[in-house]
């Protein structure tokens, strides 16, 4: 990072800042009608992750149009299975598909090769630095091991990933291999993005609610901190965030363990643990995205809330989940007057 003054970082770095910096998961999506535009324009889903032009510019659009703190690279979590040569394919109405896995795929996968096929990734890192604006971070990303391996080995989404939790009963070793090898990739890939220009990166675990205790701790909490250990061994000042959503009161020792920089709060954490868990570092999140759908008061509602009980500390003003396509973009106008019209 250069002498800018990027506010995200410096709440990462345990400051408290008044207003919060705000930035949204998906924030450039299918409720931003110029993304829409570029995603018909693209081809496939994986074209447009991959295509450096294209990418760059879905990045750059809601920056262009509500000057958030934060742009995200635009890519998707799946980029690793499919760098494992998994058939990865976006199917319109159905989500996200692949070959699943089995214990004899898991036997056969290597690492190598893998950072070179998301070389058109990097590419898309290194041009957004240069062409954001200096006071904006950039954020890199992945996916977790165990949110990644559920989607393996299912071969596509399911409503509470029980083809991936049957799986790791029945074949312990497969799977722990499987989650070992996905740490590391994920954790060079992390790497190779802080390397091309992101001031800071997301772990995104998007199935860690799903997990019973003792799972918890062998799937989203081992894989994690491991990653977060080979990062920092090789890249010593990276800032990270670690998001386990649906984690509840398993996010204390989550933060404890992995060592994150900062922890992603969904909307069901309670606002009084969140004031809890800040008391350990910094905390980013956690509005309903169904509130931006809302608008209004409710939205309003909502946001005063969480700057009551956590504006006093380190905190990152996000969603707690991804913003959806039926929200309104004069409701995500509304959300960033809102939070920097705190104490401004």
């Amino acid at each position: 990072m250069t002498g800018a003054y990027r506010k995200i970082v410096e709440v990462l770095g345990g400051k408290t800042l008044s207003p919060p910096p705000v930035w949204l998961m998906r924030q450039a999506g299918r409720y931003l009608p110029e993304y829409r535009e570029t995603r018909a324009a693209a081809g496939s889903f994986l074209d447009l992750c991959y295509t450096p032009d294209l990418a760059v510019e879905v990045t750059l659009q809601p920056i262009r149009r509500y000057g958030f703190d934060a742009a995200i690279l635009f890519s998707d979590i799946l980029v690793i299975p499919d760098a494992l040569h998994r058939n990865v394919r976006f199917v319109q109405g159905e989500g996200p598909q692949m070959d699943p896995i089995d214990v004899a795929g898991i036997q056969v996968l290597r690492s190598e090769g893998v950072i070179a096929h998301l070389a058109p990734v990097m590419e898309t890192v290194r041009r957004l630095r240069r062409e954001l604006p200096e006071e904006t971070t950039l954020l890199g990303f992945c996916g977790a091991p165990w949110t990644v391996a559920t989607y393996m080995i299912a071969g596509h989404g399911t409503p509470d990933q029980a083809p991936a939790r049957l799986f790791a009963y029945r074949h312990p070793e497969a799977f722990e291999k499987l989650l070992s090898l996905l740490a590391e990739i994920s954790a060079e890939y992390l790497i190779a993005q802080i390397d091309a220009g992101a001031d800071a990166v997301q772990i995104f675990d998007s199935w860690a609610g799903v997990l019973g205790e003792k799972e918890f701790e062998a799937y989203a909490v081992k894989p994690v901190a491991r990653m977060i250990e080979i990062v920092r061994r090789q890249r010593p000042q990276a800032k990270i965030i670690a998001f386990a959503k649906g984690a509840g009161l398993n996010l204390k020792s989550y933060r404890q363990q992995t060592r994150a920089d900062a922890i992603g709060l969904d909307w069901s954490v309670p606002l009084s643990f969140a004031a809890e868990l800040q008391k350990d570092g910094p905390v980013q999140g956690n509005l309903d995205p169904m509130r931006v759908v809302a608008g209004g008061r409710s939205l309003e509602d909502g946001i005063d809330a969480i700057l009551d009980r956590l504006g006093n500390g380190p905190l990152i003003f996000n969603l707690g989940h991804g913003i959806t396509p039926e929200a309104n973009p004069d409701h995500v106008r509304q959300l960033i007057e809102r939070v920097r019209g705190a104490n401004a």
